[in-house]
């Protein structure tokens, strides 16, 4: 999809249609590896492991931020350089922060009732991380990271009128940070009403939506998509599942979410067999990591909620993101061998 979605841009700006395809092969390749390394190492040595884990995070998510160390692409200062290649840090700090995350409440399982003693020491490093993640800015990933810990959090049993509290102050938050930025005002504009400004910042949602309305049941067939022809932005990355869409229909559809589905469920089953809390806490959370990202992506792509700039896990373009997502699997697998 991968090869459909990227092709014709790629023949047209580095004369090679297989550009993007070979740069994705490489971290498919690395990514197989490093799944299957994982999935022998003991996920217990991340729970002795996960202050260093966490700290190494931090420091690369501020490395990240000097000019000269981390590059800018599309606007955000997110990225380590290497060639033509980059990784983006903030996506390794997502599976640190579930590490720590999952340590913390399995040994304050009992401080979790109290708001003071269990729930504001860890919102507090949440924070810090989701503030390093926004001085880039990277509004999306940081979206994925706060939500994907504060669903941890509200599995370990803190009260619901807390979490009530949190997303009134998490609305205000966020409406103060649309505020500052025009450009994500621009994005909540063209959600509401894309057809104000069609060939601005409503045109890649109205594209998007150009290329799915089309697909029907089976869709246009395989490379026969036509939105891919310089009418969708970067079709392979953010936008790959409109091009599934166009050339595989409500089918191509209907496999890809299955697939999301079924991988959920697993993993869930996975995770309420184990027997000690750090396990349970970091299979849910690194499942709901990806879920969680998944759901946004796809929420984006059909209009339902504003442009986030968060890729498809699996399917998307994009070295660090496809790397994170089977590092995820990788240690999921080693809890399910240790069950």
């Amino acid at each position: 999809m991968i090869y459909s979605a990227s092709s014709i841009w790629a023949e047209y700006k580095f004369h090679d249609a297989f550009k993007f395809v070979k740069a994705q092969g490489l971290f498919f390749g690395i990514g197989i590896f490093l799944m299957l390394f994982l999935s022998k190492i003991d996920h217990h040595l991340y729970l002795k492991k996960a202050n260093l884990i966490l700290f190494g995070c931090f420091i690369l998510l501020v490395l990240v931020l000097i000019p000269g160390i981390g590059t800018i692409r599309n606007g955000s200062r997110s990225w380590f350089g290497i060639g033509s290649l980059g990784i983006q840090p903030s996506e390794f700090a997502k599976i640190g922060l579930i590490i720590y995350v999952a340590k913390y409440l399995s040994n304050n399982k009992k401080n979790m009732r109290d708001i003071k003693k269990g729930v504001l020491p860890i919102l507090a490093v949440i924070m810090v991380f989701f503030g390093l993640i926004m001085l880039e800015p990277d509004f999306g990933t940081a979206m994925v990271i706060v939500l994907t810990l504060i669903v941890m959090i509200f599995v370990s049993g803190v009260k619901l009128s807390f979490f009530v509290k949190i997303g009134m102050i998490g609305l205000i938050g966020i409406v103060g940070l649309i505020i500052v930025a025009p450009y994500r005002m621009a994005r909540i504009i063209s959600f509401l009403n894309p057809w104000t400004d069609p060939l601005g910042s409503g045109f890649q949602i109205i594209q998007s939506l150009y290329a799915i309305g089309p697909g029907g049941l089976l869709g246009q067939g395989f490379m026969n998509s036509r939105q891919k022809h310089f009418y969708l932005p970067e079709p392979q990355t953010d936008f790959i599942f409109s091009i599934i869409s166009e050339e595989f229909g409500f089918l191509g559809v209907l496999l890809v979410t299955s697939a999301f589905f079924c991988l959920f469920y697993r993993v869930i089953k996975i995770s309420l067999k184990q027997s000690d809390l750090f396990s349970k806490y970091l299979a849910f959370g690194l499942i709901f990591g990806l879920i969680i990202q998944a759901s946004l992506n796809l929420m984006v792509v059909v209009g339902i909620i504003p442009v986030t700039g968060v890729t498809l896990p699996f399917l998307s373009y994009g070295g660090s993101s496809l790397l994170v997502s089977m590092a995820s699997i990788g240690i999921i697998l080693n809890i399910s061998r240790n069950s």
